[in-house]
């Protein structure tokens, strides 16, 4: 594939970004677009490797060293119908996906990946200033009716496959703007919402019907879509924070991480929201609990609302710089990364545990932590205070970005008394059907927080054995049984 000598000649380069100093004080995206030829480089550094484990790292099935040898050879529009052939969104997985692909690619054993997620990006942008992406509606409509709850990137991908067979589709969202998570989650410095708003441009002139401001089980009946549609997808995703149930917690200046991302988002989107309800950083002491993605999220907005000060706290150790021995290719590779916030500034400690919060006249204060050393307990990891590592930290506002329990019980899932996992996710078959017959799930809903590309893959896979429980068949992909 590519260049036979490409992985040799070539080496890996890096995301070009914009200076620091010039993006923290805007909310425009972070990267900078690669040359094409550069790009062109790169993909011949993709290798003839016989078994591609890029494939089996990608939850898509990503046709990826096709599509890598076709940029090389200047194929766009071949590599856009490659692309596109397994991932409805590569504009989403290239801005917001970790690339599983990458850590298993076999150039990695010993040498650094091929940048398959730039050049994923690359084909897709390309293409849409090409103008090659068009509406392309189903010739012929079976006169099945289909509703998708939840318009995160789980409901799009299952909405379009769905109309793609032919049915009628319509995606329910109970906030004010189609996206989820991709619109009210991810800051718009990861990912601008014009990019999210072109795709759903597209959709919507394929006949794709979306409602928004519709909380079913609140202010829409489930009885109502029992009702109306054939069949019903439930891809409302993981919205339950983990909490820190301790002492203090009820102090002014503590909030979850989504409330803040949110409202930053809905200013973004040209929203008044009053400062009085609004949660800004701006000169403010700030402590993020969590290590992940999302505290990286709120570490950059942070940086540009100017907060005086930024920590951010992991529970866990910090990772090696490079795989441990019991970390082999090709699984993920559990190492130290930065983040485009990271290198934007603040402060960032591993092996922190916070103990409890104090403060004055309601307000939080101080933070009260110590540090922690792992340890195995009945085959558990656990988590064991240093005696003597007791520490404080002035703090005028705290970040909760610990993860996510599962999906909310109250409203939907418990009126149609869906059944749920030990873990409280949604439970399926192997069909993607809940214990309610012609009621389905995919997406975090079921699985549990993951990543974007998972969430994509299981909507592709829902999409499939929803049309089988409609016509009895179907010709629609599937990439994970």
């Amino acid at each position: 594939m590519g260049k036979p000598t490409g992985f040799i000649e070539f080496k890996r380069e890096k995301q070009p970004y914009r200076p620091v100093e010039e993006r923290v004080q805007d909310w425009q995206q972070v990267m900078l677009p690669w040359p094409v030829e550069v790009l062109r480089r790169q993909g011949a550094r993709c290798m003839d490797c016989g078994i591609p484990f890029c494939h089996q790292g990608c939850p898509l099935g990503n046709i990826i060293p096709d599509w890598n040898d076709l940029v090389y050879r200047d194929r766009w529009r071949d590599a856009i119908e490659r692309l596109h052939a397994t991932n409805n969104f590569p504009e989403f997985t290239g801005t917001a996906c970790p690339a599983p692909c990458e850590g298993s690619c076999v150039l990695g054993i010993n040498n650094d990946p091929v940048t398959i997620k730039a050049i994923e990006l690359a084909i897709i942008d390309h293409a849409f200033e090409a103008g090659w992406i068009i509406p392309e509606p189903p010739a012929v409509r079976s006169g099945k009716k289909v509703a998708v709850v939840g318009s995160g990137p789980a409901g799009l991908a299952a909405a379009q496959q769905l109309n793609r067979a032919g049915h009628w589709v319509t995606v329910f969202e109970r906030a004010d703007r189609i996206g989820g998570l991709l619109r009210y989650g991810i800051p718009e410095f990861k990912l601008e919402k014009r990019v999210l708003d072109r795709r759903l441009d597209v959709m919507a002139k394929e006949e794709i019907q979306f409602r928004v401001n519709a909380n079913i089980g609140v202010n829409v009946a489930v009885e109502e879509l029992r009702r109306e549609f054939d069949a019903i997808l439930l891809a409302g995703g993981a919205t339950t924070p983990r909490d820190l149930a301790l002492p203090g917690r009820e102090l002014r200046g503590i909030h979850f991480a989504m409330e803040y991302l949110t409202l930053q988002n809905r200013r973004c989107e040209g929203e008044l929201i009053p400062d009085e309800t609004f949660i800004t950083a701006n000169g403010k002491r700030v402590v993020i609990i969590g290590g992940g993605d999302t505290g990286a999220d709120c570490l950059g907005t942070a940086h540009r609302h100017g907060a005086l000060s930024v920590h951010q706290f992991e529970l866990l150790p910090q990772p090696p710089d490079t795989r441990a021995p019991d970390n082999p290719w090709p699984q993920w590779p559990v190492i130290f990364r930065t983040s485009s916030a990271h290198q934007e500034g603040g402060i960032r400690e591993y092996a922190v545990s916070t103990a409890s919060f104090s403060g004055e006249n309601g307000q939080v204060k101080k933070l009260h932590a110590h540090r922690v050393e792992t340890a195995t307990e009945n085959g558990r990891m656990a988590f064991r205070p240093i005696p003597g590592t007791e520490f404080e930290l002035e703090v005028d506002m705290v970040l909760l970005a610990m993860g996510f329990l599962g999906p909310e019980r109250n409203g939907l899932l418990s009126d149609l008394g869906v059944r749920l996992t030990d873990r409280g996710n949604v439970w399926r078959d192997g069909n993607w059907m809940t214990s309610v017959p012609g009621v389905f799930t995919a997406g975090d809903m079921q699985r549990g927080q993951s990543l974007i590309v998972w969430a994509i893959a299981e909507g592709r896979s829902a999409a499939r054995g929803i049309d089988h429980y409609l016509m009895g068949h179907s010709a629609l992909p599937a990439p994970i049984p």
